[in-house]
């Protein structure tokens, strides 16, 4: 089975760069060997991949990860050839959308129904390897650079576990099929799967970026009767705005008081998706009492969070986590594009631009400083 050679891919040479990201680069366009599929794997060319702050908790040092490392993990594509044992499931030319946890289906986790928690799958991105085990990626000088989740998407061609792909309609624009694998799966399963709103409740989003739009956008299809949401920037209040929120708030130490008085006494669902420890203690608090706040976010391993601990009991509140949205990737891509295609998810709401590979630095950048909501990489 031949493969492209060679392939142009952007590497993490290095975290912890000091920005701006374009005059340090820490991503690199180099060309790069990539192995055939093995048993169980793809081969696909990457047509679209977005730009995610999990990409970018990497860039800074938040997310430590091994480097060499080929970047991005939120990806549509056509699969150009198959590795053995998928060809019941894929074929050539197919349109897959790629999501960041390959579940194994036989670890403690995948057997009680909770595959993006897959012991196999999240020891595989650890490490940076495929879950089927090594990596595919050789350099000039012999080395292997690792795989970002299992995608590696800032390349024209990679290769991936067939269990972290799933098949989608061809005339869905790749663009758009790209959000599916991350932005929208991660925020509406916050909303839909993990804080379960109800018709009738208030909820508030800290955070609009594309994953805390796509929250709002989940808490809009659940029926909610009030959506607050906070962010320090504007531009992203005025989306949130067109896309569903009753109210906005610009956050800061006065943010907790401020939904506690738009919702009557806290909101019944909160969900935070800054990475922010401090910024989730604030989420924590605007709930009501019997409320649940749901975080998405990805701080540094070495921050912590204060909470009044007696609120949990007296007050009954739940604190939970999120991953992947909650959910079952397979099942919930195809359903979330169905809400898509029916008009309820406006998800193109959230592109706010398009990028050369090479300019992926520069992307960073707009992430970082909040001019962004979801850039995409076209290949």
């Amino acid at each position: 089975m031949n493969t492209p050679a060679p392939v142009r891919a952007a590497v993490l040479e290095e975290i912890g760069a000091a920005g701006p990201y374009a005059r340090s680069r820490p991503l690199r366009v180099r060309e790069l060997e990539l192995a055939p599929p093995g048993p169980g794997e793809l081969l696909v060319r990457i047509r679209a991949a977005g730009l995610c702050h999990s990409d970018l908790s990497v860039v800074n040092g938040d997310r430590p990860r091994p480097v060499p490392m080929v970047l991005g993990h939120e990806a549509a594509g056509e699969v150009v050839a198959l590795g053995p044992g998928t060809e019941e499931r894929f074929s050539a030319g197919d349109h897959v959308v790629l999501y960041f946890v390959a579940p194994c289906g036989g670890c403690p986790r995948c057997l009680e129904g909770r595959p993006a928690l897959c012991e196999r799958g999240a020891a595989a991105n650890n490490a940076g390897d495929l879950v089927g085990g090594g990596r595919r990626w050789r350099d000039a000088q012999g080395g292997q650079p690792a795989h970002h989740l299992g995608v590696s998407a800032f390349a024209e061609y990679t290769v991936v576990s067939a269990d972290s792909a799933v098949r989608v309609d061809a005339d869905l624009p790749f663009e758009v099929a790209a959000l599916f694998g991350c932005a929208v799966l991660t925020g509406v399963g916050a909303a839909l799967k993990a804080a379960e709103v109800r018709p009738g409740e208030r909820v508030a989003v800290f955070g609009l970026g594309g994953v805390g739009l796509s929250a709002l956008l989940g808490a809009n299809v659940a029926g909610a009767a009030q959506i607050v949401g906070v962010d320090p920037v504007a531009a992203k209040r005025e989306l949130a705005g067109r896309l569903g929120a009753t109210d906005r708030l610009s956050g800061g130490p006065d943010a907790v008081e401020a939904v506690r008085e738009l919702t009557g006494g806290g909101a019944d669902k909160v969900v935070d998706t800054t990475g922010s420890a401090e910024v989730l203690a604030q989420a924590y608090l605007a709930a009501r009492p019997g409320g649940t706040t749901v975080t998405v976010g990805l701080p540094h391993p070495d921050r912590h969070v204060s909470l009044p601990a007696v609120t949990l009991a007296a007050q009954e509140r739940t604190l939970r986590g999120s991953y992947l949205g909650s959910g079952v990737p397979a099942r919930d891509i195809p359903a979330y594009i169905a809400l898509y295609r029916r008009g309820l998810l406006p998800v193109t709401e959230l592109l706010s631009g398009r990028l050369r590979l090479d300019e992926v630095n520069e992307g960073f950048d707009r992430l970082a400083s909040g001019e962004a909501v979801r850039q995409v990489v076209e290949l």
